[in-house]
C-alpha cells in the first residue's frame, strides 16, 4: 500500500474530533508506516522485529528499544496516553527514515519528528482498541476500524 493511501486511511482513523490537523498527521504518519513497510535501509520493519506488512509492531519494537517502552505500552494499553516529544521521536527513529518521512510530507525533520509526536500516541491508541497490537496487515487493521 502507497504511503499516500496509508496516510488517507489514517487520517480517516485520526478525523474523529481532531479537525484540519488530522488529514496532516494521517499523511505524516503514512509515510513513516509506509517508508517502514518499503523494509529498505536502516528504518526497515524486518530490521526493526517487524514485518513488512504490519510495520506498526516493528515501529513499536523501535521506540521501546529506544526507550519509549513506557510510552509505547500506555499508547497500546487502555488507559491514558503518555505524551512523546518530537526529540524523543528523532532520538528513536532512524535518520534515513525521518529524511524520508520528512521529503515525502515536504516538510523539516523537525517538522514532521513534531508532527508524528503529536498525532502517534492518539494512532496507535485507536489502532489497538482491546490493548494489544493486532496481527494482519496495518491496512486490514485499519479497516477493521470501520472507517
Amino acid at each position: 500500500m502507497a504511503g499516500n493511501d496509508l496516510g488517507s486511511l489514517l487520517g480517516g482513523l485520526l478525523g474523529g474530533g481532531q479537525g484540519g490537523a488530522a488529514g496532516g498527521g494521517g499523511n505524516i504518519l503514512g509515510s513513516l508506516l509506509g517508508s517502514l513497510m518499503g523494509g529498505g535501509g536502516a528504518g526497515g520493519a524486518q530490521a526493526a522485529g517487524g514485518g513488512a506488512a504490519n510495520p506498526l509492531g516493528g515501529l513499536l519494537e523501535m521506540l521501546t528499544r529506544s526507550g519509549l517502552i513506557d510510552q509505547a505500552q500506555s499508547w497500546v494499553g487502555t488507559g491514558p496516553n503518555q505524551p512523546v516529544s518530537a526529540d524523543q521521536i528523532k532520538e528513536a527513529l532512524p535518520g534515513d527514515t525521518l529524511r524520508n518521512v520528512a521529503e515525502q510530507a515536504g516538510v523539516s525533520t523537525d517538522q514532521a519528528a513534531d508532527q508524528i509526536a503529536q498525532v502517534l500516541p492518539g494512532a496507535v491508541d485507536k489502532l489497538t482498541p482491546n490493548g494489544s497490537v493486532p496481527s494482519g496487515s496495518l491496512e486490514d487493521i485499519i479497516k477493521a476500524q470501520k472507517l
